[in-house]
């Protein structure tokens, strides 16, 4: 294919990252569809999410519909006459006149190997559940949910120590690389997914920060790892709240103490008793002073008094497994 006409649909990071490369290849975009703009920060003023500001940089016109329900959202992408719409991260439901409107249809850069993980949080999911890799696929959209045919698709490792952060921009550059690729040998042929082994990649919700300490360290620290970027998990003692940005899992004798319980707070060492095993923080975030992120050495130095050894993480909560 030498020449294609292209537009993009993206939000996030992750799509800032594919739009980058996209942008520096000679499948630039034409037009970029991206959310429209959200309250943000203290002030909650409306701010342009990255793929919006990376667009402006380049001076590529910017659509921002609220959905396709209006005939004008549908109008105005197709008056750019695109042959591929290229879709990662975008996060709104894209309509069948969408997906039919291009020559050759809209083409998703998905973060998982599918079927595993489907749906709008495959990075964060693939951490918490423990997978030991993931991976990035270029498919053809349809009206299912992350259903449709594989056109190449990339394994990548996840260690003990990934953050989604650092599995994000390995799977976008890995994307951009294959989507790129893709692009260069249209039209081609794409391999159905197989139907065995599908899980959901559900969305991110304020659920998902709050720690069930009857759970293992090791499933704990996971979930830590896992939203330690963007929305971090929180647990309170009787006059604080603890956000926690890392930890490390111990493996010590068990101990005779309920999960949740603070068993060290001293000589820089924050450790807590689990379901199963005991986990040891590293960095986090008390919602006192500047509320700045801090080392534990700081956390105690400053805030001692807050941290009693004793003290039960998010007490009220505490459900006894023998009652």
């Amino acid at each position: 294919m030498t020449t294609l006409t292209t537009a993009f649909a993206g939000s996030p990071e992750f799509a800032k990252n594919i739009l980058q490369s996209l942008q520096n290849s000679r499948f630039a975009p034409t037009v970029v569809l991206t959310q429209p703009d959200r309250p943000r920060g203290r002030g909650r003023k409306l701010q342009a999410n990255p793929v919006k500001t990376l667009a402006q940089e380049h001076n590529i016109p910017v659509l921002q519909p609220i959905n396709f329900k209006l005939q004008d959202s549908l109008n105005a992408l197709a008056s750019f006459n695109p042959d591929v719409l290229i879709v990662a991260a975008y996060g709104l439901i894209l309509p069948r006149s969408i997906l039919t409107l291009p020559k050759y249809g809209c083409i998703n850069v998905h973060a998982s190997l599918l079927p595993r993980w489907r749906g709008a949080a495959p990075i964060e999911r693939a951490i918490m559940a423990g997978d030991t890799a993931t991976g990035v696929g270029i498919m053809q959209m349809e009206e299912g949910l992350d259903t449709g045919a594989l056109f190449a698709e990339r394994k990548l490792v996840i260690s003990a120590q990934t953050s989604t952060l650092q599995l994000e921009e390995q799977l976008a550059i890995s994307g951009a690389e294959l989507l790129i690729d893709v692009l260069s040998k249209l039209p081609m042929d794409a391999k159905p997914q197989n139907e065995k082994g599908v899980t959901y990649a559900s969305k991110l919700t304020a659920d998902d920060r709050q720690i069930f300490w009857q759970n293992s360290a090791v499933d704990i620290e996971r979930q830590i790892r896992a939203l330690a970027d963007r929305m971090p998990v929180t647990a309170k003692l009787p006059e604080v709240e603890v956000q926690f940005l890392a930890a490390s899992v111990l493996d010590g004798e068990p101990k005779e103490a309920k999960p949740g319980t603070l068993l060290i707070a001293r000589k820089g060492r924050l450790i807590i008793q689990c379901g199963a095993g005991q986990l040891q923080l590293q960095r986090l975030r008390i919602n006192k002073g500047k509320g700045l992120p801090m080392d534990t050495a700081a956390a105690i130095n400053g805030f001692q008094r807050f941290l009693p050894e004793g003290a039960q993480f998010d007490a009220n909560n505490f459900v006894d497994s023998n009652l």
